[in-house]
This record gives structure tokens, C-alpha cells and sequence, in this order.
């Protein structure tokens, strides 16, 4: 059997460190290193990915960047989607309870995450398991056998749930148990090290408790920076629409990029395009001393994240398409057409051509501006098209629908 070419421990830190934020412990971790090596063993790697949407972004992106190094440097890495987990909703960061999903919604969700996951990870050296496989079969006994092993002082230790203690706001009992469910997670693949954002660093150190509890030794931790959305407030996220997804189409990936503020670039040739240090100290100092405009350096950016993504040739494409639609003013090239046989409404024209999810949503995007038809501001919710030679129905600045009646 062939043996694994670990690099040597000091080079193996060395890797992980870069882009961390924080490692508990390093000598514990440097210590299951050199025992992997000793025993041509792997170390278990964890990443779990919460499947209450379906989109992974390039948030995600940045710990899954991590979990990539590990397996370079020989590790296994193991992909848990918390199908089970999300029937409970994590509550990190929330200040209501979460509505809960079925288990057929997350896994659903979960089943592109593979594809999705490998666009950053080898898809070698790799497992993805549901935890559904585990939690599903446990016992109300084992529950009950879980749940003594941490208290409630110790849960409201958490930031999220102290916050909604003191202000008197609803914590359900079983929001209680999803760090102690994601904890099983480790049990049950017996993981070494879990990775994760630094959100979830309550989560993660449950899991080393509960590890103890259940007579193994306690993982070590990687946690990994939060990516700032697009809006340049938050945290980048699905349910505040101001993420970039790993599935987006590359224009749309592209115009994303260009639409952050300027600050938030170090932090994206950083995170989303994992610069090294010398790399990033380059693009810093050419910023500082005019020799690279921000406004290149945007574009700069966009494309080698779109290319990261998908391929040099389309990310140049996605930049020409760009500057054609919105510096020369242009429509795109291939836009989907919709037939229209008679007049129609515009509300009921947003809906029908897919721009608008319900005349609600139509209704807010005109009143928002964001409705044009060949270049004329629609202002009107009333206002009725009358089809006649073929037209261009614009929402926003990047969604296009020709309107035939041929």
C-alpha cells in the first residue's frame, strides 16, 4: 500500500495558519499531525454545510478554501450536510426562533452541495455524509443521555442566546439542542479537526465537550474570517441577498463583484481570491501609489474570481458583456424572449415573463424605479404594454426579456 507524502509538520502549520483566524489548540493539532504522519493515517477533517437554502456562495467559499488545504497536505475531508440539523434551524446569529423545514426540504437543498462544494474541494480524499444517517436513528433515551452532558448556564453562554434571555425573547427548548446535535456529528465520524466560520465557534467547542463525554479525544478547531456581503455591511448571506453565488452566472458573478464598496477589496483578493501575503501586499502598495487604479483593481478582481470559477475565456467574456451592457449602454447578446400575444398589464407582464416572483414584488419594483421598457421608465403599475414590433423589458440593472409577438 502506498504511503502518503505528508509534508513535514512545521509546513503543514505553516498552511493552515494562512487565513485563520484562530486554531485550538496548535499544539494539540501539531501533535495529531505528527501521529497521522506516524501512522500514514489521515486526520479527519469536518466541515458541516446547513442545507436551509441551496446555494453555496463565496462566503462559503472561504472555509471550504481551508478544508482544500487540509486535503493537499494528505488529509481526509469530510462534507457533512446537516439535513437533519436544519429541521432544527441553527439558531447562530438569529434573534427569533427559525421556522423549521422537513426533512425532504433539506435534502433537497443539500443534494447540489456536492457539485457545488467541489468547484473549491478535490473531489478525491473526499466523503459527504447526511446526518440524518446518525441523528435519525438516535433514542429519545439518547437524547436524554445527550442533553445532561451540557447545561442551560452553559448554553446561554452563547452571545445569540444570552442577547434573548435578557430581552425577555423566545428561546424554544430544542434550539438548545442544535449544537448538541451538530456536536454528535463529531462523535459519530470521529473528527479530528472541525472547520468553520467564527460564528460557529460555540458550536464548534460543544463538539470537543461532547467528544469527551463520549470517551474520545476533543477535535481541534479551525475557525476561518466572515466574507462581508456586496452590501458591505454583513455578513455575505443568502437570506440578505447580498451574497455571490459559486453557481451565478458569470455575468451576473462579474457585475456582483463590480457592485462592492472599494474598502471591502483587500478583504475579497484575501478571501475569495486567497492572494498570498506578498501578492496582496503588491496589490496594496500599487493602490497606494496611484500605479493601479481602484476602479482596475475592481475589475481585476471580478475577473479572476469568475475565472476562478469558471474559465479564463468566459470570465473575459463576462467583462465584455459588462462594458457593453452598462458602459456602452447596450443590451446583452442572448437574452430569453417571451411572447406576447396582446395588451397586458405590466404587473401581470413581470410574472408571466419571470422577472417578478408576484404582482407584490412587480408592483414594488416599478414603484422602486427599476422597470424600463426600451429605455422608457415604467412608473405607472397600471400602465398596459401594446405589443407591437418587438421590445426590451429591463428590471434592475442586470435582468433583460425581449417581448416578441411574432
Amino acid at each position: 500500500m502506498t504511503r502518503i507524502q505528508f509534508p513535514s509538520v512545521n509546513e503543514q502549520m505553516d498552511l493552515i495558519r494562512r487565513g485563520t483566524v484562530s486554531i485550538i489548540h496548535e499544539e494539540d493539532l501539531a501533535a495529531k499531525i505528527v501521529r497521522a504522519m506516524a501512522s500514514d493515517t489521515p486526520l479527519n477533517v469536518k466541515l458541516g454545510a446547513d442545507p436551509s437554502a441551496p446555494d453555496l456562495h463565496l462566503g462559503h467559499a472561504v472555509v471550504l478554501q481551508k478544508m482544500r488545504d487540509f486535503q493537499d497536505l494528505g488529509h481526509q475531508a469530510i462534507l457533512i450536510v446537516g439535513d437533519f440539523t436544519a429541521m432544527i434551524g441553527d439558531p447562530t446569529g438569529r434573534s427569533k426562533t427559525r421556522p423549521a423545514l422537513t426533512l425532504e426540504e433539506t435534502q433537497q437543498n443539500g443534494r447540489s452541495y456536492f457539485e457545488q462544494a467541489t468547484r473549491v474541494l478535490s473531489s478525491k480524499r473526499i466523503r459527504m455524509v447526511y446526518n440524518s444517517e446518525w441523528l435519525g436513528k438516535m433514542t429519545f433515551n439518547d437524547v436524554i443521555k445527550l442533553a445532561s452532558q451540557y447545561t442551560v448556564s452553559q448554553m446561554l453562554e452563547r452571545d445569540d442566546f444570552h442577547r434573548r434571555f435578557e430581552s425577555e425573547t423566545p428561546i424554544s427548548v430544542h434550539e438548545f439542542l442544535y449544537p448538541l446535535a451538530q456536536a454528535m456529528d463529531s462523535v459519530a465520524i470521529k473528527s479530528d479537526v472541525e472547520l468553520g466560520g467564527t460564528d460557529q465557534t460555540f458550536n464548534l467547542l460543544v463538539g470537543r465537550e461532547i467528544q469527551r463525554s463520549y470517551g474520545q479525544e476533543p477535535q481541534s478547531i479551525v475557525t476561518t474570517p466572515l466574507l462581508i456581503g456586496t452590501d458591505g455591511h454583513d455578513k455575505m448571506s443568502k437570506s440578505l441577498n447580498n451574497y455571490v453565488g459559486l453557481g451565478d452566472f458569470p455575468n451576473d458573478m462579474y457585475g456582483k463583484i463590480l457592485s462592492i464598496p472599494d474598502e471591502l477589496m483587500p478583504g475579497y483578493y484575501k478571501y475569495a481570491l486567497f492572494y498570498p501575503p506578498d501578492e496582496l501586499d503588491a496589490v496594496a502598495a500599487q493602490l497606494a501609489d496611484g500605479q493601479l487604479h481602484p476602479r482596475d483593481a475592481k475589475r481585476r478582481l471580478a475577473r479572476e474570481i469568475v475565472a476562478r470559477y469558471t474559465s479564463e475565456g468566459t470570465a473575459q467574456k463576462a467583462e465584455e458583456e459588462f462594458d457593453r451592457v452598462f458602459i456602452q449602454k447596450d443590451v446583452p447578446e442572448q437574452i430569453d424572449s417571451h411572447h406576447v400575444d396582446g395588451p397586458m398589464v405590466i404587473l401581470d407582464l413581470l410574472v408571466q415573463g419571470g422577472l417578478a416572483a408576484s404582482k407584490g414584488e412587480a408592483k414594488r419594483l416599478i414603484q422602486g424605479g427599476g422597470v424600463s421598457i426600451d429605455g422608457v421608465k415604467v412608473d405607472d403599475v397600471n400602465f398596459v404594454y401594446q405589443p407591437a414590433a418587438d421590445a426590451v423589458l429591463k428590471v434592475g440593472k442586470r435582468r433583460f426579456l425581449r417581448l416578441t409577438n411574432a
